[in-house]
């Protein structure tokens, strides 16, 4: 398997921030409180809003009302 890896300096991989997208993280910011992703020297960030901007936020509402967004999925259901 290959591993693209988004952020050198924490070794997130694309894999890893597409599943934080998937859990719920809509932004950078987002990501980078979920795994570090982007908060070091910062050349990932464009990476990973690309990353972000080619899908949906599954809670982009919650998001846009100030609302938490990376809560359990489970915990939803």
């Amino acid at each position: 398997m290959d591993r693209v890896y988004i952020c050198s300096c924490f070794g997130i991989t694309e894999q890893q921030v597409r599943q934080h997208a998937d859990s719920g993280a809509c932004t950078p910011r987002q990501i980078a409180s979920a795994c570090k992703a982007g908060t070091d020297c910062g050349s990932c960030v464009r990476r990973i809003q690309a990353i972000l901007g080619r899908g949906a936020c599954p809670r982009r509402e919650l998001a846009d009302q100030g609302e938490p967004v990376l809560t359990n999925l489970e915990d939803a259901a």
